[in-house]
């Protein structure tokens, strides 16, 4: 019986990188086919998050992109509506 041959130091270090994803700003400096095996092992490892898919999406790896849109994965865009409280806060508390 043969023995599996030993992992690459490519496969390790994406490993790794899969690991510590949260901690990578950018990923532009990376060939595409290490930034795609990433993003997969990301998505496998169920490591992706808002800011994870942000870094991916800036990469500029138009695969990953791709599978993004055929994944229909969106950022979730919640509009941040305007509050008076600091006015009404004044009302109720302090004498004009």
């Amino acid at each position: 019986m043969r023995n599996p041959p030993p992992p690459s130091l490519l496969s390790l270090t994406v490993n790794a990188a899969v690991l510590n994803i949260s901690r990578i700003n950018d990923l532009s400096h990376l060939p595409d086919h290490i930034v795609l095996d990433l993003f997969a092992r990301t998505l496998k490892a169920g490591k992706l998050n808002e800011r994870v898919l942000r870094v991916f999406m800036a990469s500029g790896n138009e695969e990953v992109v791709s599978i993004i849109d055929a994944l229909k994965i969106k950022i979730d865009l919640t509009p941040i509506v305007p509050t008076r409280c600091d006015e009404k806060f004044r009302m109720n508390w302090s004498r004009r």
